[in-house]
């Protein structure tokens, strides 16, 4: 049987961790050529120039991803590597100085006719980044002047980036007790979300309760860098003219409002099918009510067991070859080769992430593995991102930077491929209706608790436009999230939530929530397609994925599935999907309450 190493490898990125002196050359030399090409920027130059310029930064552009990409690693993998944590604000400091030198490049395009735009942008070597020049070109003109933009930039470091550094510095140093087989162990917070996860509803109950207690705690820290972080970001758009808070997330995805809104209210609509199977879990589970950590419980059924890693993931591959023989043959070689780390160990950070190394044309998975179904999913997700940014591999740097809506499709559609063909060959069916549910519970997140997390955060943003919110102003915006969201279907829910997940606190994209939803029904519209298609789709998926950063995601959805986001029909096709599995369910299920 091929060996799949739990440990991830990069000494083959960079040898040494964080004392790499590779590494450390590395980040020298990019020092160098960043403030080469500045000076270069700040006299007069011609267009033949302005063409070499903007190569040379794609080229910085790749090099600090590659960096950036390796310290992700180096603190994911150990919360307590304080070398690794020092880099961070040097690579931060190499992304803000390419932030600028792209601002002084776009106001350069902006003072170019449309004649000599046109021109410009048909030259042999740029055609392939038309669409994201155009794209940078026209955002330009509705921010702050370069100066004031590079200030921002620069205070940015020690203000908004460093709010989320402090953030994920205590999240960091966090051991949650807990109480296993008569023995307490300190757990970090990773690891004790992979207990809520447990079939023992008395286990998920301890862990829920001790996760609440352990982050509130840390709540009024949390509270002022969330407060800070929106702070700065509100006040930034304010001097750029921008009243709307959803300006920066639509334009960051390439997204229409319309499609956003068209998503959320045919969401919405069909939420009362699936409170349908919400009743029916919570009475199989025996109870009244679902509460919040019961959404994503496994059922107690027959069968069901934890899997291992190595069988995790010759799973995968098999699956996926039936659907892409590339994609099958390219997780094979990632998963051999030491891209993943899965390891159950304490000192890792929460949570998941696949991070790119676009020069060494690799990718890294980090996640904690603990043998659920959950983790088989997360797993599947995170080659899902791997296999996109192998098919871009090739491309222009611009070209490659796809936004995270587009991002999360490649990811939720590889978990889609997982799940049907588990479902459809289910050993029994107590097994077969443990994956239905678990689908099924896939899509709730999606539809319920993203939807929570979005409507928090714009509540949350136009709140603090008037002032600053405490911990208890939070937790009770984020409880009315939750309970509009769920249809206040619960029992229970998580009033801490705002300080626990960890996408509220990231600097570099925010709304980090909406684009998941939009990711998995976007996937579930290309399934569908590939289903009709048949083998022939492998190439067409490729051509899509190779366009994700080069469109608009409505120019995205209307040249290979020729479907028009803004109308209800596609959103719906993509959920009845969806509502085919509550179905399967309930039928499985009339006799079992």
């Amino acid at each position: 049987m091929m060996k799949f190493p739990e440990v991830w490898d990069l000494t083959s990125i960079f040898k040494g961790g964080s004392k790499s002196e590779q590494f450390k050359q590395f980040v020298q030399e990019t020092d160098e050529l960043l403030i080469t090409l500045e000076r270069k920027l700040v006299q007069q130059i011609s267009l033949d120039q302005l063409e070499t310029f903007i190569h040379n930064v794609q080229e910085y552009m790749q090099r600090a991803r590659e960096a950036s990409a390796f310290i992700s690693c180096l603190t994911a993998q150990d919360v307590k590597d304080q070398e690794a944590r020092l880099w961070l604000g040097k690579v931060t400091e190499q992304n803000t100085q390419i932030q600028n030198i792209w601002g002084t490049i776009e106001n350069f395009l902006v003072e170019l006719t449309e004649e000599e735009w046109k021109a410009f942008i048909s030259r042999p070597s740029l055609v392939g980044i038309a669409f994201n020049l155009e794209e940078r070109r026209q955002q330009s003109k509705e921010k702050l002047s370069s100066l004031e933009e590079k200030l921002a930039a620069q205070l940015a470091i020690d203000g908004y980036h460093a709010w989320g550094n402090v953030y994920n510095s205590a999240v960091g140093r966090m051991h949650i007790p807990f109480e296993e087989n008569g023995v307490e162990k300190q757990l970090s917070p990773g690891q004790l979300q992979n207990r809520m996860n447990s079939s023992d509803r008395l286990i998920r109950e301890r862990a829920f309760k001790a996760s609440e207690i352990a982050w509130e705690k840390e709540a009024e820290l949390f509270a002022q860098t969330l407060n800070h972080l929106a702070g700065f970001r509100l006040n930034l758009y304010k001097a750029r003219g921008w009243d709307r808070v959803l300006k920066e997330p639509l334009a960051i995805n390439r997204m229409k409002e319309e499609t956003l809104q068209m998503m959320w209210e045919t969401i919405t609509e069909n939420k009362p099918k699936l409170y349908k199977f919400m009743e029916r879990k919570a009475k199989l589970l025996g109870m009244k009510k679902l509460a919040m950590h019961d959404v994503s419980a496994p059922l107690p059924v027959e069968g069901d067991t934890t899997i291992l890693y190595v069988d995790a993931c010759q799973l995968i591959i098999e699956h996926f070859r039936a659907f892409s023989p590339k994609l099958a043959t390219f997780t094979e070689g990632a998963l051999r080769d030491g891209w993943v780390e899965a390891e159950d160990r304490a000192g890792k950070r929460p949570g998941g992430f696949c991070t790119t190394f676009p020069i060494s044309k690799q990718s890294r998975i980090f996640m904690t593995y603990d043998g659920t179904m959950a983790n088989v999913a997360t797993l599947a997700h995170e080659l899902g991102h791997a296999y996109h940014g192998y098919c871009l591999r090739e491309l222009d740097p611009l070209a490659q930077r796809y936004a995270m809506n587009v991002a999360e499709t490649a990811s939720t559609l590889a978990e889609t491929i997982i799940a049907e063909a588990l479902v459809k060959e289910a050993a029994n069916e107590d097994v077969k209706l443990s994956l239905l549910e678990n689908k099924i519970s896939r899509s709730l997140a999606f539809f319920m608790n993203i939807h929570a997390r979005f409507l928090f955060e714009t509540r949350f943003y136009e709140a603090r436009k008037e002032k600053v919110l405490s911990v208890s102003e939070l937790n009770t915006m984020m409880e009315k999230a939750q309970r509009e969201a769920y249809g206040n279907q619960l029992s229970s829910y998580s009033p801490t939530f705002w300080a626990s997940k960890l996408h509220f606190h990231i600097t570099g994209v925010p709304f980090y929530n909406f684009p998941y939803t939009f990711g998995y029904l976007f996937s579930l519209g290309i399934y569908k397609k590939a289903l009709v298609t048949g083998s022939s789709f492998e190439q067409d998926y490729i051509a899509l994925l190779q366009d994700t950063a080069s469109m608009t995601v409505e120019e995205l959805a209307e040249k290979h599935l020729k479907v028009d986001l803004t109308n209800k029909a596609f959103w719906q096709e993509a959920i009845d999907l969806v509502l085919t599995d509550i179905d399967e369910f309930m039928t499985l299920t009339e006799n079992r309450c």
